[in-house]
């Protein structure tokens, strides 16, 4: 397709967006603007243009749907935990294995690596907030440090690739015409080389920064929201867990406060981590073995949402007695409205990345069914191919370049036939070995949607369950990130 004013607007926005991010200004209005214009500018009507603006964030709504639910219930759940004091007892054990901040950000992004490495790492920062994040707080660990271990090591290094489960691969493999084992190999190596060298330098430019010191049996007070750190007077040993942003938006006042004995507060200390546990071991079974039903793909956000609801009627039932109708419901309000506050940036962003995406295009424009969806992004990428060099270090950057540009659409993954097809056409002209440059390009993709990049990404999720502006995680992973993936690159241009 050759270019057009609509392929100019859309590409300029999406550099604009990007911008604005990393400038750490606001980019609803802007989303919200360059929506209207493409749409105008695909179909040369203003009406459509305007309607599109609805209708995008209509699309990004449904998209972002569960990333939405998981923050809303899990955010009541905590809150429930709380109220009774239950949340202290619960993370006492497990600081055991964070003995100062260094160390639990180290903890957490091993424990989120392994765990995203079986099943998908949507339903993993929920677990981790129900049982170790407040934990790796309780000794020093910033909000914005746990954010950070969480999203490089689940987000980028585990997903990105996907050496378990082997989705991504295959779907590498299907244009490139390679066994999907070299790719998924292939691109092991570099997501561990690009993590390590993303969390080391994350430390080094951020985490360190935002350490907080403990004195004995007291747990820091974090001032701020996004990692900006304060000391107050300390905790006593008997309160809660720290305080984080996350802690500043489920704060209770007195009114919400709930006195049950301590044996009763033992006892949900003691059931949620089991109740986690229990599923985890569940779905870990279905993955390896044949001794539970075979679970659906992508039941494993839902199932972690369903078990953090029952578990907030549970909690509020025994610490609450006659009243647990009205207060569960007041928790589950509370995370919904928290949810909203996170999400509510978001939408009007993912709504202009879809317009130039086939497959809510047509959607966002009112097209008919059976008509062609416009793919703005797909398009750009198609255009440039033909000006690539043959040079294989060149080769490998284009392809890691391709890969970050359709990972924009905030997932990461659909792009990947198109690289891997691209891959193999570059490698017979190169010399690269087409398995390298699909696995530079499947990194890329999906380091940048998966997500770790782009806030209407599950980025999004570990932002709300740490309780740091989305917009501010990004910027912060942003060069640990890139940098990382170049010298990865470059890495995988000398071993293969």
């Amino acid at each position: 397709m050759a270019p057009s004013a609509a392929h100019g607007i859309y590409l300029a926005g999406i550099v604009l967006l990007i911008v604005l991010v990393v400038l750490r200004k606001n980019v609803v209005a802007p989303a919200i603007g360059l929506t209207f214009l493409t749409a105008t500018a695909l179909t040369g009507s203003v009406t459509t243009g305007v309607s599109a603006v609805f209708r995008a964030a209509i699309a990004s709504t449904s998209e972002l749907l569960t990333i939405f639910l998981i923050i809303a219930v899990m955010t009541s759940l905590i809150q429930a935990l709380r109220a009774t004091g239950a949340d202290e007892p619960m993370v006492r054990p497990f600081q055991r294995l964070m003995w100062n901040a260094p160390v639990a950000y180290v903890v957490l992004a091993a424990i989120t690596f392994v765990l995203s490495l079986v099943f998908w790492p949507t339903p993993v920062p929920p677990l981790l907030a129900a049982i170790l994040i407040p934990a790796a707080l309780r000794v020093g660990l910033s909000p914005m440090g746990a954010a950070i271990a969480i999203a490089i090591a689940g987000q980028g290094m585990a997903l990105s690739s996907d050496y378990i489960l082997g989705v991504a691969p295959e779907l590498s493999a299907q244009g490139a015409g390679v066994p999907a084992s070299a790719i998924a190999d292939r691109a092991l190596v570099i997501s561990l080389i690009t993590g390590v060298f993303a969390l080391a330098v994350a430390y080094v430019m951020t985490v360190r920064r935002t350490l907080t010191t403990t004195g004995q049996a007291q747990a820091p007070m974090l001032s701020a929201v996004g990692g900006t750190t304060g000391t107050t007077p300390p905790a006593p040993a008997t309160g809660s867990a720290g305080t984080s942003g996350f802690d500043q938006e489920i704060d209770l006042d007195d009114g919400h406060r709930v006195e049950i004995t301590e044996r009763r507060r033992r006892a949900l200390a003691l059931a949620v981590p089991i109740c986690f546990g229990a599923l985890l071991v569940f779905i870990l079974l279905d993955r390896f073995t044949s001794l539970v039903p075979a679970l659906d793909d992508g039941a494993g956000a839902p199932l972690v949402g369903g078990t953090a609801a029952l578990l907030l009627i549970a909690v509020t039932a025994v610490s609450t007695g006659r009243g647990w109708f009205e207060r569960s419901a007041e928790h589950f309000v509370h995370g919904v409205a928290f949810a909203f506050r996170i999400m509510g940036m978001v939408i009007p962003v993912a709504g202009f990345v879809y317009v130039g995406l086939g497959d809510f295009s047509g959607r966002i424009l009112g097209l008919p069914e059976d008509a062609a969806a416009p793919s703005l992004l797909l398009d750009a990428v198609a255009i440039v191919q033909g000006y690539i060099p043959d040079n294989p270090f060149v080769a490998l950057l284009t392809l890691l370049v391709v890969g970050m540009v359709l990972g924009l659409d905030g997932n990461g993954w659909p792009g990947l036939p198109f690289t891997g097809t691209l891959a193999a056409a570059i490698g017979g002209e190169t010399g690269v070995d087409p398995a390298t440059l699909a696995a530079v390009a499947q990194n890329g993709s999906t380091w940048v949607g998966g997500g770790t990049l782009v806030i209407w990404s599950t980025l999004i999720a570990v932002a709300g369950i740490t309780g740091v502006p989305v917009i501010d995680l990004a910027r912060r992973l942003f060069l640990p990130v890139v940098g990382g993936l170049l010298v990865a690159t470059c890495a995988a241009g000398l071993i293969w």
